[in-house]
């Protein structure tokens, strides 16, 4: 199966996770998106994050009864810190029989040569790029924009929400209307995140 991997802190999973999944699957020709819940970004570490049980429960419930659309908790179990590279090989071994995307944004594309093995990355998987805000700075800085695995995706739909911007919005009592799937808020207040 061709499985494309969207990582994240999903911190909470929104709207806008889901809809990009669901373009990148029926436009890119792949079996299943898997949204991969991150233990810790290795260049956000000042973040502090839910507890890992709550940010995959809430991804699969954000995907839940979704055609084609998965959680993986894959990289909570492996060592830290994680690395994208090693987390695929991981895959690789354990799921021999799949063929894996990377799906990343733009503004990471800018700073893919700095990742753990890049160039092994790129040379074992197809990397698929959608726009995030700031794109034409992001494509001027991407020393690898023409790399042969690295594929844009300029019809992807731009996420004009972020996970950031929802929890102040919980923290403060504001609407978060079509923001969030009903059944992941329910769970948010069920478990009183994001209250401070």
């Amino acid at each position: 199966m061709k499985i494309g991997c969207l990582f994240g802190s999903f911190d909470p999973p929104h709207a806008g996770h889901v809809a990009l999944a669901r373009h990148v699957r029926q436009r890119q020709g792949l079996d299943e998106v898997w949204l991969v819940v991150t233990p810790q970004n290795p260049f956000k570490k000042d973040r502090r994050l839910s507890p890992e049980k709550h940010r995959l429960a809430m991804v699969r419930l954000a995907v839940q009864g979704i055609e084609g659309l998965g959680a993986s908790g894959v990289e909570l179990d492996l060592p830290q810190p994680n690395y994208t590279v090693d987390t695929l090989d991981f895959m690789r071994e354990r799921w021999p029989q799949n063929e894996y995307a990377l799906i990343i944004g733009s503004d990471n594309l800018a700073g893919l040569h700095r990742w753990k093995d890049a160039s092994r990355l790129l040379e074992k998987t197809k990397v698929l790029v959608y726009p995030r805000p700031g794109l034409e700075e992001h494509l001027a800085q991407a020393d690898l924009l023409y790399h042969p695995s690295v594929t844009l995706l300029p019809d992807a739909p731009q996420m004009a929400i972020s996970s950031t911007g929802i929890r102040v919005r919980l923290r403060n009592w504001k609407p978060v209307d079509g923001l969030l799937d009903p059944k992941v808020l329910a769970y948010i207040r069920q478990n009183g995140l994001y209250a401070e």
